[in-house]
């Protein structure tokens, strides 16, 4: 089984950042769930997946329009432009190609 990772989306990996882009092209905003934490307090967190861990990336919903608004890889209506999936596809080969 993964392990659960829960992080707030500031704190990610530029490696992981550049998969949730590539995994959600059109934005994030939709995809967001509703978990209960430690406190038993609800938080809203996308959730993402990768080879080796499962995990959920705390966020509210306006942060989530505010993170595609001001990321210059995606368009104004919130979509991953072609040339950034391009770019952002070959750092994954890169990457890849030195492990």
């Amino acid at each position: 089984m993964k392990p659960k990772i829960v992080k707030d989306f500031e704190k990610l990996s530029e490696d992981i950042l550049t998969q949730i882009k590539l995994e959600y092209p059109a934005g994030f905003e939709k995809k967001l769930i509703t978990f209960k934490n430690r406190e038993g307090k609800f938080v809203s967190a996308l959730p993402f997946e990768t080879d080796s861990s499962y995990y959920l990336i705390r966020m509210t919903r306006n942060e989530a329009q505010q993170i595609i608004e001001e990321d210059e890889d995606y368009n104004e209506d919130g979509v991953l432009t072609e040339e950034a999936k391009e770019r952002l596809e070959e750092e994954i080969e890169g990457e890849e190609q030195d492990d």
